[in-house]
C-alpha cells in the first residue's frame, strides 16, 4: 500500500470514529433520558432517529445548497458533514475558476476570429450554423440572430456547393464509424458567385473538427480570379497571333526541304531540317497551351453528356497507334459497358496526353497497356501503363507543374514534349470530379491512374 493510500485509509478511519463518536451521543443520550423517564431502549430509540433526523436535516440543506448555491448557505459543522460541506464549498470555487478562466478564453477567440480577414461559420453535425464572425455576415449576407441555427444549404444552394458539402458530411460520417478521432481537412477548395454580390468570387473550404463539427473558411478571391482570367486570355490571344507567322514558315521550310535534293540547297539540308523540327515543337507548344488555356477557362461550365467512353478510348488508342508507327505493342482492354457523364472535348484531352506521352517516352519495341475498368464503390479508372524509362519518385510531385520536364534524357527518346500534357491532364481531371495518382520508377515504366467517382459513371445493360 503506498503512502498516500495508507493516508487515505487513516483519514476514512477518523472520520468512521467521529461518526460513530456523534450517534453514540445521541443514542447514549436518549438511553440515559429513557432510562429515567420510561425505559432505557426506548429512549436509545428516540436518540438514534434524531440522529437520523439531523442528518437529514444536513442532506435536504446540502441539496436545497446545489439546486441554489446564490440562495443557500452551507452551515459550519464539525465531523462528516462538515468534510463534506467543505469539499462541496471547495468544488464550487473550482468549478466557478474554471468557468470564468473558459468564459475569458471563448471571449479572445470570438474577438480573435471577429477580427479574421476571411469568413468563419461553425457548423454543427447537420450542418446548421452555430456561430459566424464579422467577415462571414459581409461575404455571406449572414445575420444574427436570423441565420443561427439553420443549415447552410438552405443560404448557399449552388449545386456544386451542395455536392461539396455532403460529400465531405459523407466522409465525416464514415470516418466516424471507424472510431477515428483525428480531425481532417480538405485540400479541395470551391470558387462560387457570392450570394450577395454575383460580380464577387468566393472560395469556400471546410475544415472538420471535433466530433462531428466543421469550419467553414470563406475567402474574397475576386482579384485572384480577375488576374487568372486575364493571363489565360492573354495565353490564348498570344498563342492564336503566333500560330499564323509560325504556319506561313512552316510552309516555306517543307518547300526548302522538297528542294534540299538540288545541289544549290544541298549544303543547307541539316539546317533546314533543324527549323523545320523546331517550327514543329513551337507549333506542338502553342497548341497545348491553347488546350490548357481552354480547359482552364471551362471550369464547371462544362458539357455534361452521357460518353460512349469505350468507343472514344478506342479511337484514342488508334491514334496513338498511328503516332507510334508500329513501335510499340498496345495491350488495350475495354469495359463496353462503362460510360462516363461529362465533357467529350475534357475525355480527349486527357486520353490524347496520357497516351501520348506514353508512345513518347516508352522505348522502341515497349509495351503500352490501357484499362478502362469498374472499380470499388461503383466507380471507374482509366490506367494507362507503359515500360518506359520511368520517373523519379522526387519528381512525381510536380509532373502536373507546366513547363516541368524531368530531366533531358527523356527528351532524346522522341523529342520530348512541351511540358504541358500532364498539366492539361489534371485540369481536365477537374471537370469530372476525379482524381489522378502516378506510380514510377527510373528504368520500370510508369503508370497514370485516373479514378473517376460513381456519380460519373453508369453501366449500360448489354444484349447477350
Amino acid at each position: 500500500m503506498s503512502a498516500r493510500d495508507r493516508a487515505h485509509a487513516r483519514q476514512l478511519w477518523s472520520w468512521w470514529l467521529d461518526e460513530g463518536f456523534r450517534v453514540a451521543m445521541y443514542v447514549g443520550s436518549g438511553a440515559f433520558l429513557g432510562a429515567w423517564l420510561w425505559h432505557w431502549q426506548s429512549g436509545a430509540l428516540v436518540g438514534l432517529l434524531v440522529c437520523v433526523a439531523v442528518s437529514s436535516h444536513r442532506l435536504m440543506v446540502l441539496r436545497r445548497w446545489q439546486q441554489s448555491p446564490q440562495s443557500e448557505r452551507l452551515p459550519e459543522v464539525d465531523g462528516l458533514w462538515g468534510e463534506v460541506f467543505d469539499g462541496a464549498l471547495d468544488r464550487q470555487r473550482k468549478f466557478r475558476k474554471k468557468k470564468k478562466r473558459l468564459a475569458r478564453l471563448l471571449g479572445e477567440f470570438q474577438a480573435s476570429t471577429a477580427a479574421l480577414p476571411f469568413g468563419a461559420v461553425v457548423l454543427g453535425k447537420n450542418g446548421e450554423m452555430l456561430w459566424f464572425n464579422n467577415a462571414a455576415r459581409t461575404l455571406l449576407g449572414l445575420c444574427a440572430p436570423r441565420d443561427t441555427g439553420l443549415r447552410i444549404t438552405n443560404l448557399l444552394r449552388h449545386p456544386a456547393f451542395v455536392h461539396y458539402f455532403e460529400s465531405g458530411q459523407e466522409s465525416g460520417q464514415e470516418s466516424s464509424q471507424e472510431s477515428s478521432q483525428e480531425s481532417s481537412e480538405s485540400d479541395a477548395e470551391i470558387d462560387l458567385p457570392s450570394p450577395v454580390n454575383d460580380s464577387r468570387t468566393l472560395a469556400l473550404r471546410i475544415v472538420a473538427y471535433g466530433s462531428g463539427q466543421r469550419l467553414l473558411v470563406v475567402r474574397d478571391v475576386s482579384e485572384r480570379v480577375y488576374f487568372d482570367t486575364a493571363r489565360r486570355d492573354f495565353v490564348a490571344n498570344a498563342s492564336h497571333e503566333l500560330r499564323t507567322p509560325l504556319t506561313v514558315l512552316r510552309g516555306y521550310l517543307e518547300m526548302m526541304q522538297a528542294d534540299a535534293e538540288t545541289d544549290a540547297l544541298a549544303p543547307w539540308k541539316n539546317p533546314i531540317d533543324d527549323m523545320h523540327a523546331q517550327v514543329m515543337r513551337m507549333e506542338a507548344l502553342i497548341t497545348d497551351m491553347l488546350t490548357l488555356a481552354r480547359v482552364e477557362a471551362a471550369g464547371g461550365q462544362t458539357r455534361e453528356d452521357m460518353l460512349d467512353t469505350p468507343a472514344l478510348l478506342e479511337r484514342d488508342v488508334a491514334q496513338a497507334e498511328a503516332l507510334s508507327a508500329g513501335s510499340h505493342r498496345f495491350d488495350v482492354y475495354i469495359d463496353p459497358a462503362l460510360m462516363l457523364q461529362g465533357d467529350a472535348r475534357q475525355w480527349q484531352s486527357l486520353a490524347g496526353n496520357l497516351l501520348s506521352n506514353a508512345v513518347r517516352y516508352t522505348p522502341a519495341e515497349g509495351v503500352i497497356t490501357v484499362y478502362w475498368r469498374s472499380v470499388a464503390d461503383d466507380g471507374a479508372q482509366l490506367v494507362v501503363r507503359d515500360t518506359g524509362i520511368g520517373i523519379s519518385e522526387a519528381d512525381i510531385p510536380r509532373l502536373t507543374e507546366r513547363f516541368y520536364r524531368v530531366d533531358q534524357g527523356r527528351a532524346h527518346i522522341t523529342g520530348g514534349g512541351t511540358g504541358l500534357g500532364l498539366s492539361i491532364v489534371k485540369h481536365a481531371l477537374q471537370a469530372f470530379d476525379a482524381q489522378l495518382h502516378i506510380e514510377s520508377a527510373p528504368g520500370q515504366g510508369s503508370t497514370f491512374t485516373c479514378t473517376f467517382p460513381s456519380h460519373r459513371v453508369s453501366r449500360l445493360a448489354l444484349p447477350a
